[in-house]
Protein backbone atom coordinates (compact mmCIF):
# COMPACT_ATOMS: atom_id res chain seq x y z
CA UNK A 1 0.00 0.00 0.00
CA UNK A 2 1.17 3.24 -1.24
CA UNK A 3 2.10 5.51 2.20
CA UNK A 4 0.25 8.67 2.39
CA UNK A 5 2.19 12.23 2.69
CA UNK A 6 1.61 14.40 4.94
CA UNK A 7 -0.27 17.92 4.19
CA UNK A 8 1.08 20.65 5.10
CA UNK A 9 -1.14 23.03 7.77
CA UNK A 10 1.31 25.46 8.52
CA UNK A 11 5.00 26.52 8.41
CA UNK A 12 7.04 29.29 9.71
CA UNK A 13 11.02 30.11 8.60
CA UNK A 14 13.00 30.16 11.94
CA UNK A 15 16.44 30.60 10.22
CA UNK A 16 17.40 31.97 7.18
CA UNK A 17 21.20 31.58 6.58
CA UNK A 18 23.18 31.03 3.32
CA UNK A 19 24.06 27.74 4.52
CA UNK A 20 21.13 26.36 6.26
CA UNK A 21 17.48 27.49 6.19
CA UNK A 22 15.45 26.07 9.39
CA UNK A 23 11.74 25.86 9.38
CA UNK A 24 9.00 24.39 11.78
CA UNK A 25 6.29 23.02 9.88
CA UNK A 26 2.82 21.52 11.12
CA UNK A 27 1.76 18.84 9.11
CA UNK A 28 -1.33 16.60 9.37
CA UNK A 29 -1.46 12.67 8.49
CA UNK A 30 -4.70 10.85 6.74
CA UNK A 31 -6.02 9.86 10.84
CA UNK A 32 -5.82 13.67 11.29
CA UNK A 33 -3.26 14.00 13.89
CA UNK A 34 -1.02 17.13 13.43
CA UNK A 35 2.91 17.92 14.67
CA UNK A 36 5.49 20.77 14.80
CA UNK A 37 8.39 19.30 12.53
CA UNK A 38 11.45 20.92 12.45
CA UNK A 39 13.12 20.62 8.86
CA UNK A 40 16.64 21.78 7.72
CA UNK A 41 17.18 23.22 4.19
CA UNK A 42 20.74 23.15 2.83
CA UNK A 43 21.81 23.49 -1.22
CA UNK A 44 23.24 20.43 -2.83
CA UNK A 45 26.54 18.55 -1.80
CA UNK A 46 29.38 17.28 -3.34
CA UNK A 47 32.04 14.63 -2.06
CA UNK A 48 34.72 13.68 -4.44
CA UNK A 49 37.07 10.32 -4.12
CA UNK A 50 40.46 12.01 -5.82
CA UNK A 51 42.96 9.20 -6.51
CA UNK A 52 46.31 9.52 -7.87
CA UNK A 53 47.57 7.55 -10.51
CA UNK A 54 49.88 5.82 -8.24
CA UNK A 55 46.82 4.49 -6.32
CA UNK A 56 46.81 7.31 -3.43
CA UNK A 57 43.56 8.71 -1.81
CA UNK A 58 44.10 12.57 -1.45
CA UNK A 59 42.62 13.33 1.99
CA UNK A 60 42.23 16.54 4.18
CA UNK A 61 42.56 16.68 8.31
CA UNK A 62 40.05 19.85 8.83
CA UNK A 63 39.49 21.34 12.18
CA UNK A 64 35.09 21.02 12.34
CA UNK A 65 33.27 23.41 14.55
CA UNK A 66 30.49 21.37 15.10
CA UNK A 67 32.37 18.72 17.24
CA UNK A 68 35.29 21.06 17.88
CA UNK A 69 37.84 18.43 16.46
CA UNK A 70 40.14 17.68 13.03
CA UNK A 71 38.71 15.05 11.16
CA UNK A 72 39.79 13.44 8.42
CA UNK A 73 37.76 13.62 5.06
CA UNK A 74 37.86 13.68 1.73
CA UNK A 75 37.13 17.44 -0.18
CA UNK A 76 34.09 18.34 -0.53
CA UNK A 77 31.11 21.04 0.24
CA UNK A 78 28.22 22.95 -1.06
CA UNK A 79 27.37 23.16 -4.62
CA UNK A 80 27.31 26.80 -5.42
CA UNK A 81 24.25 28.34 -7.79
CA UNK A 82 24.39 27.79 -11.47
CA UNK A 83 27.20 24.89 -10.90
CA UNK A 84 26.92 21.06 -11.62
CA UNK A 85 27.90 18.80 -8.90
CA UNK A 86 30.70 17.71 -11.26
CA UNK A 87 31.62 21.54 -11.67
CA UNK A 88 31.80 21.90 -7.86
CA UNK A 89 33.41 18.77 -7.14
CA UNK A 90 36.03 19.55 -9.38
CA UNK A 91 36.79 22.72 -7.50
CA UNK A 92 36.74 21.76 -3.89
CA UNK A 93 39.29 19.41 -4.86
CA UNK A 94 41.28 21.92 -6.02
CA UNK A 95 40.86 24.57 -3.78
CA UNK A 96 41.09 22.24 -0.69
CA UNK A 97 44.25 20.02 -1.92
CA UNK A 98 45.74 22.08 -5.08
CA UNK A 99 44.59 18.61 -7.15
CA UNK A 100 43.69 18.65 -10.56
CA UNK A 101 41.31 16.00 -11.70
CA UNK A 102 41.88 14.55 -15.20
CA UNK A 103 38.48 12.36 -15.12
CA UNK A 104 34.78 12.57 -12.53
CA UNK A 105 33.03 9.69 -12.56
CA UNK A 106 29.73 9.74 -10.99
CA UNK A 107 29.14 7.39 -8.13
CA UNK A 108 26.08 8.13 -6.91
CA UNK A 109 23.88 10.40 -4.41
CA UNK A 110 22.42 9.88 -0.44
CA UNK A 111 19.95 11.99 1.43
CA UNK A 112 22.18 13.34 4.38
CA UNK A 113 19.11 12.26 6.95
CA UNK A 114 15.45 12.06 5.62
CA UNK A 115 13.96 12.77 9.29
CA UNK A 116 15.48 16.45 8.81
CA UNK A 117 16.76 17.26 5.69
CA UNK A 118 15.66 18.08 2.00
CA UNK A 119 18.95 17.88 0.03
CA UNK A 120 21.39 15.42 -1.94
CA UNK A 121 24.69 14.55 -1.31
CA UNK A 122 26.42 13.79 -4.49
CA UNK A 123 29.64 11.68 -4.87
CA UNK A 124 32.30 11.56 -7.95
CA UNK A 125 35.67 9.73 -8.12
CA UNK A 126 38.27 11.67 -8.90
CA UNK A 127 41.03 9.89 -11.64
CA UNK A 128 44.06 11.17 -12.33
CA UNK A 129 44.41 13.49 -9.45
CA UNK A 130 48.11 15.41 -10.00
CA UNK A 131 49.12 18.15 -7.45
CA UNK A 132 48.89 21.37 -9.48
CA UNK A 133 49.39 24.35 -6.81
CA UNK A 134 49.00 25.13 -3.35
CA UNK A 135 45.32 25.03 -1.74
CA UNK A 136 43.26 27.83 -2.08
CA UNK A 137 41.79 27.63 1.61
CA UNK A 138 39.14 30.24 3.19
CA UNK A 139 40.51 32.25 5.77
CA UNK A 140 38.20 30.15 8.36
CA UNK A 141 39.10 27.17 6.99
CA UNK A 142 42.30 24.96 8.33
CA UNK A 143 43.05 21.81 6.83
CA UNK A 144 46.08 19.44 6.31
CA UNK A 145 46.24 17.35 2.81
CA UNK A 146 47.42 13.67 3.65
CA UNK A 147 47.34 10.67 0.98
CA UNK A 148 47.17 7.18 1.56
CA UNK A 149 46.88 4.08 -0.14
CA UNK A 150 43.40 3.28 -1.41
CA UNK A 151 44.35 -0.49 0.45
CA UNK A 152 44.13 1.44 3.79
CA UNK A 153 40.81 2.99 3.80
CA UNK A 154 38.66 0.38 5.24
CA UNK A 155 41.43 0.34 8.12
CA UNK A 156 40.83 3.92 8.49
CA UNK A 157 37.18 3.81 8.82
CA UNK A 158 37.45 0.35 10.91
CA UNK A 159 39.48 2.45 13.20
CA UNK A 160 37.14 4.85 13.74
CA UNK A 161 40.07 7.63 12.36
CA UNK A 162 37.10 8.09 9.46
CA UNK A 163 34.01 9.08 11.38
CA UNK A 164 32.20 11.43 9.21
CA UNK A 165 28.89 9.70 8.07
CA UNK A 166 29.25 11.41 4.33
CA UNK A 167 32.50 10.33 3.76
CA UNK A 168 31.90 6.87 4.86
CA UNK A 169 28.68 6.70 2.29
CA UNK A 170 31.17 7.96 -0.09
CA UNK A 171 33.91 5.25 0.21
CA UNK A 172 30.74 3.21 0.29
CA UNK A 173 29.81 4.35 -3.36
CA UNK A 174 33.49 3.86 -4.39
CA UNK A 175 34.50 0.18 -2.74
CA UNK A 176 30.94 -1.01 -4.44
CA UNK A 177 31.47 0.46 -7.86
CA UNK A 178 33.48 -2.24 -9.22
CA UNK A 179 35.31 0.34 -10.86
CA UNK A 180 39.20 -0.51 -11.53
CA UNK A 181 41.05 2.14 -8.65
CA UNK A 182 38.80 0.12 -6.04
CA UNK A 183 39.45 -3.29 -6.80
CA UNK A 184 42.28 -3.71 -4.02
CA UNK A 185 43.01 -6.42 -1.00
CA UNK A 186 41.42 -4.22 1.93
CA UNK A 187 44.56 -4.10 4.17
CA UNK A 188 44.93 -2.92 7.75
CA UNK A 189 47.38 -0.55 7.17
CA UNK A 190 44.95 2.41 9.14
CA UNK A 191 46.83 4.72 10.38
CA UNK A 192 50.25 4.00 9.34
CA UNK A 193 49.26 4.36 5.60
CA UNK A 194 48.96 7.98 6.08
CA UNK A 195 51.69 10.21 5.08
CA UNK A 196 51.69 14.18 4.66
CA UNK A 197 50.71 15.47 0.98
CA UNK A 198 53.77 15.74 -1.09
CA UNK A 199 55.69 18.94 -0.95
CA UNK A 200 54.78 20.97 -4.41
CA UNK A 201 57.50 20.74 -6.81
Amino acid sequence: MKMQPWLTVNSRLDLDHPVLKVETARRRNQDGVEHDFVLLHSPNWVNVVPVTPSGQMVLINQWRQGSQEATLEIPGGIIDPGESPEQAGARELREETGYQVSEMVYLGQVNPNPALFDNRCHTYLARGCRLDGPSRLEPTERIEVVTAPVSALPGLVREGRIIHSLVIAALAFFWLSGLPEAQVNAGSAGLAGLAPGPELR
